[in-house]
């Protein structure tokens, strides 16, 4: 009789544990739901954003929209501040959520080796011997000086630096073959200001539509020569260059 009795109050606890426990689990579960259907203001896309479009293209292709919770992705922006300078890193398509891992610096779009090119500029490359390029002591984010060369319409050889302060995005050349083991070679500086460089170098400027017109057509049909012109350096004025000039 104990024993019936004792057995009876034993399953009487457990279906009372049971049904909390149960209540408990379905009262978590509703919680959870509630959560993740809680609205979030998140920025999102309503026209497509090009690869390295700054904030004011972005902020003008995307709009606050409430999401639930659950269907908003780590990251994901409620607005840009703080975001000042940066870029996208690429394009967003209509529809999807801004993250923050999508707006960089702008320099970390550029290529190794090369810097970014200043918004609506265009690229140009020319490929020129080391003495064009001041001994081949050239890289990426000097300014230089273009100085072209062509025949002029009275049939004499002329020459003006037409462009000054000219961003050079990039500097490329073939691998010099080692001779020795010597330090020097090991330190890039050095070795860029001793060695005579060997070789055709190619010279990438960032300028106008206009201007790349220019310098296409004085590598094509006549020649060009580069100095390297920092900020600092005095420009003249404008100065045709023809033989009487030489010794004036």
């Amino acid at each position: 009789m104990k024993t019936r009795l004792l057995g009876g109050i034993v399953a009487l606890v457990l279906a009372v544990v049971g049904s909390l426990l149960l209540v408990s689990y379905v009262q978590g579960a509703e919680a959870r739901a509630q959560k993740d259907l809680a609205p979030v203001e998140v920025l999102v896309v309503q026209a497509q954003v090009p690869e390295g479009a700054d904030l004011e293209k972005v902020r003008a292709a995307t709009q606050v929209k409430t999401l639930p919770a659950a269907s908003v992705p780590n990251g994901a922006l409620k607005n840009l501040d703080g975001q000042d300078g940066k870029v996208t890193s690429v394009a967003l398509m209509p529809g999807e959520v801004v993250l923050g891992g999508r707006l960089v610096e702008p320099s970390s779009l550029a290529a190794p080796g090369s810097v970014p090119v200043p918004e609506g500029m265009q690229e140009v490359s020319v490929q020129l011997d080391a003495q064009r390029v001041v001994g081949g002591r050239l890289s990426a984010g000097d300014t230089v000086g273009i100085v072209l060369m062509a025949e002029g319409t009275d049939g004499a050889q002329t020459a003006q630096q037409v462009f000054h302060q000219v961003l050079v995005t990039s500097v490329q050349r073939a691998e010099s073959k080692s001779t020795n083991g010597t330090a020097e070679q090991q330190d890039p500086t050095a070795k860029a200001n001793t060695q005579l460089p060997t070789g055709a170098f190619i010279v990438t400027f960032a300028r106008t539509d206009i201007d790349a017109a220019k310098i296409a057509f004085a590598a094509k049909y006549g020649d060009l020569w580069l100095t390297k012109e920092p900020a600092t350096a005095t420009v003249s004025g404008p100065l045709v260059i023809k033989n009487a000039e030489l010794f004036r």
